[in-house]
């Protein structure tokens, strides 16, 4: 079985809070390359980047003063665009997700981990090297045309460190 994680493709990040034009443009691309995970009968997790109302007091919301992912409101919720219904969705309050790691090395026959989504730079590079440390002899795989950093500087940055950490960085698109 083949899995695709599909990294905090939310409103706040696509055209919301923190959304850029390269989120916004990643968004057909993310849904055909989930849409294909599921028709062949592979699994599709999302994670989704939740945060509370005391975000601005947090260590995060010092450095990044911007609220965003607040847990209920529209700009925390996955785009209905890419959200297909019946798959497993997993909240985290960080940049990097040890639950969503937990719950991938507890699954049979893994051929591969896929992960696509918002920002490569941010929690794209902190769920890969978090599930590269877990599971070192399964092959991760970051699709770039169906990812965007906070910046296009930063998204090009992370790809490079992932590739140097044996993570298979692909243009899919």
């Amino acid at each position: 079985m083949k899995v695709l994680i599909v990294i905090d493709m939310q409103n706040d990040f696509i055209d919301g809070a923190l959304g850029t034009k390269e989120a916004v443009k990643i968004v057909d691309t993310v849904k055909r390359k989930i849409d294909s995970y599921l028709a062949a009968g592979d699994k599709v997790i999302y994670t989704q980047d939740t945060h509370t109302e005391a975000y601005l007091q947090t260590q995060e919301g010092q450095k990044l003063p911007v609220e965003h992912c607040i847990k209920g409101t529209p700009g925390w919720e996955i785009s209905q665009k890419v959200y297909v219904s019946g798959c497993q969705v997993i909240e985290k309050p960080s940049f990097g997700s040890i639950e969503l790691a937990e719950l991938i090395t507890g699954m049979k026959e893994i051929q591969s981990i896929e992960l696509i989504g918002l920002c490569t730079d941010i929690c794209i590079i902190s769920n890969a090297m978090i599930l590269k440390a877990k599971m070192p002899e399964i092959p991760i795989v970051v699709d770039s045309s169906c990812c965007a950093g906070a910046t296009p500087e930063g998204h090009q940055n992370a790809l490079y460190a992932m590739k140097i950490c044996q993570i298979e960085v692909i243009d899919g698109g």
